[in-house]
Protein backbone atom coordinates (compact mmCIF):
# COMPACT_ATOMS: atom_id res chain seq x y z
CA UNK A 1 0.00 0.00 0.00
CA UNK A 2 2.79 2.20 1.28
CA UNK A 3 4.66 2.08 -2.48
CA UNK A 4 1.26 2.67 -4.41
CA UNK A 5 0.91 5.65 -2.43
CA UNK A 6 4.51 7.13 -2.73
CA UNK A 7 4.12 5.78 -6.87
CA UNK A 8 1.02 8.26 -6.97
CA UNK A 9 2.74 11.27 -5.60
CA UNK A 10 5.67 10.74 -7.70
CA UNK A 11 3.30 10.23 -10.37
CA UNK A 12 1.48 13.70 -9.12
CA UNK A 13 4.89 15.58 -8.90
CA UNK A 14 5.48 14.78 -12.24
CA UNK A 15 2.62 16.27 -13.94
CA UNK A 16 2.42 19.11 -11.83
CA UNK A 17 6.06 19.82 -12.88
CA UNK A 18 5.26 19.23 -16.36
CA UNK A 19 4.10 22.57 -18.31
CA UNK A 20 0.40 22.85 -20.08
CA UNK A 21 -0.13 22.11 -23.77
CA UNK A 22 -1.39 25.42 -25.04
CA UNK A 23 -2.31 26.53 -28.12
CA UNK A 24 0.05 28.23 -30.36
CA UNK A 25 -0.19 30.91 -32.91
CA UNK A 26 2.64 31.76 -35.55
CA UNK A 27 3.38 35.55 -35.44
CA UNK A 28 5.32 37.72 -37.77
CA UNK A 29 7.86 40.09 -36.85
CA UNK A 30 9.73 42.23 -39.99
CA UNK A 31 10.72 39.46 -41.88
CA UNK A 32 11.04 37.03 -38.88
CA UNK A 33 8.62 34.23 -37.84
CA UNK A 34 7.81 32.89 -34.74
CA UNK A 35 5.75 30.68 -33.01
CA UNK A 36 4.03 31.41 -29.43
CA UNK A 37 2.59 29.77 -26.77
CA UNK A 38 -1.09 31.00 -26.27
CA UNK A 39 -1.70 32.33 -22.52
CA UNK A 40 -5.14 33.78 -22.53
CA UNK A 41 -6.47 32.44 -19.14
CA UNK A 42 -5.36 33.52 -15.36
CA UNK A 43 -3.96 29.96 -14.59
CA UNK A 44 -1.60 30.09 -17.92
CA UNK A 45 -0.95 33.95 -17.56
CA UNK A 46 0.08 33.62 -13.42
CA UNK A 47 2.28 30.04 -14.54
CA UNK A 48 3.67 31.55 -17.72
CA UNK A 49 7.22 30.36 -18.23
CA UNK A 50 7.61 28.84 -14.98
CA UNK A 51 9.91 26.21 -14.53
CA UNK A 52 10.85 25.85 -18.23
CA UNK A 53 14.78 24.76 -19.03
CA UNK A 54 14.68 26.07 -22.48
CA UNK A 55 12.51 27.24 -25.39
CA UNK A 56 11.85 26.58 -28.97
CA UNK A 57 14.06 28.48 -31.44
CA UNK A 58 11.67 31.27 -32.64
CA UNK A 59 8.75 30.24 -29.62
CA UNK A 60 7.87 32.40 -27.30
CA UNK A 61 4.89 32.90 -25.11
CA UNK A 62 1.83 35.24 -25.84
CA UNK A 63 -0.04 36.51 -22.75
CA UNK A 64 -3.15 37.73 -24.28
CA UNK A 65 -5.38 40.10 -21.59
CA UNK A 66 -8.92 40.43 -21.10
CA UNK A 67 -8.57 44.12 -21.46
CA UNK A 68 -6.20 46.78 -22.63
CA UNK A 69 -4.20 48.21 -19.19
CA UNK A 70 -0.35 48.59 -17.32
CA UNK A 71 0.39 45.52 -17.40
CA UNK A 72 3.38 44.09 -15.38
CA UNK A 73 5.57 40.55 -16.15
CA UNK A 74 7.86 39.35 -13.39
CA UNK A 75 10.14 36.38 -13.48
CA UNK A 76 9.60 34.54 -10.13
CA UNK A 77 10.43 30.55 -10.48
CA UNK A 78 11.13 31.44 -14.36
CA UNK A 79 14.70 29.71 -15.12
CA UNK A 80 15.59 31.35 -18.15
CA UNK A 81 16.24 35.20 -19.00
CA UNK A 82 13.27 36.40 -21.34
CA UNK A 83 12.55 40.03 -23.26
CA UNK A 84 9.27 40.93 -22.85
CA UNK A 85 7.61 43.33 -25.71
CA UNK A 86 4.23 44.58 -24.73
CA UNK A 87 1.78 45.36 -27.54
CA UNK A 88 -1.34 47.50 -28.15
CA UNK A 89 -4.44 45.73 -29.37
CA UNK A 90 -3.47 46.43 -32.62
CA UNK A 91 -0.26 44.31 -32.47
CA UNK A 92 2.45 47.54 -31.86
CA UNK A 93 4.99 46.89 -30.06
CA UNK A 94 5.16 49.32 -27.25
CA UNK A 95 8.10 48.77 -24.98
CA UNK A 96 10.37 45.95 -24.65
CA UNK A 97 12.30 44.91 -21.71
CA UNK A 98 15.05 42.00 -20.77
CA UNK A 99 14.21 40.56 -17.51
CA UNK A 100 16.21 38.16 -15.26
CA UNK A 101 15.48 34.79 -14.06
CA UNK A 102 14.15 34.41 -10.48
CA UNK A 103 13.57 38.15 -10.22
CA UNK A 104 10.38 39.51 -8.54
CA UNK A 105 11.02 43.07 -10.22
CA UNK A 106 8.19 44.39 -12.39
CA UNK A 107 8.87 45.54 -15.95
CA UNK A 108 5.52 46.80 -16.60
CA UNK A 109 4.18 48.26 -20.26
CA UNK A 110 5.03 52.13 -20.67
CA UNK A 111 1.01 52.78 -21.83
CA UNK A 112 -1.81 50.36 -22.15
CA UNK A 113 -1.53 47.39 -23.62
CA UNK A 114 -3.73 44.18 -24.51
CA UNK A 115 -0.26 41.53 -25.27
CA UNK A 116 2.63 41.29 -24.05
CA UNK A 117 5.51 38.42 -25.72
CA UNK A 118 7.84 36.84 -24.18
CA UNK A 119 10.80 35.51 -26.27
CA UNK A 120 14.75 34.37 -25.40
CA UNK A 121 16.81 37.31 -23.73
CA UNK A 122 17.76 39.18 -27.06
CA UNK A 123 15.41 37.88 -29.42
CA UNK A 124 13.97 41.28 -30.32
CA UNK A 125 17.43 42.94 -30.21
CA UNK A 126 19.38 40.67 -32.65
CA UNK A 127 16.29 40.86 -35.20
CA UNK A 128 16.29 44.63 -34.81
CA UNK A 129 12.78 44.71 -33.55
CA UNK A 130 11.83 47.80 -31.67
CA UNK A 131 9.50 49.89 -30.34
CA UNK A 132 6.74 50.98 -32.80
CA UNK A 133 7.14 47.62 -35.00
CA UNK A 134 3.97 45.95 -35.71
CA UNK A 135 3.63 42.02 -35.11
CA UNK A 136 1.11 40.34 -37.86
CA UNK A 137 -0.62 37.21 -36.90
CA UNK A 138 -2.78 38.08 -33.76
CA UNK A 139 -5.94 38.08 -36.03
CA UNK A 140 -5.52 34.23 -36.13
CA UNK A 141 -5.60 33.84 -32.57
CA UNK A 142 -7.77 30.89 -31.42
CA UNK A 143 -11.04 32.39 -30.16
CA UNK A 144 -11.19 31.73 -26.07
Amino acid sequence: MRSLILALSLATAAAAAQPPVLRTVELGAGMHLLRAEVADRDATRSRGLMHRTSLPQNGGMLFVFDQDGIHCMWMKNTLIPLSVAFLDAQGAIINIADMQPHSEQSHCAARPARYALEMTQGWFAQRGVRADARLRGLEKLPPR
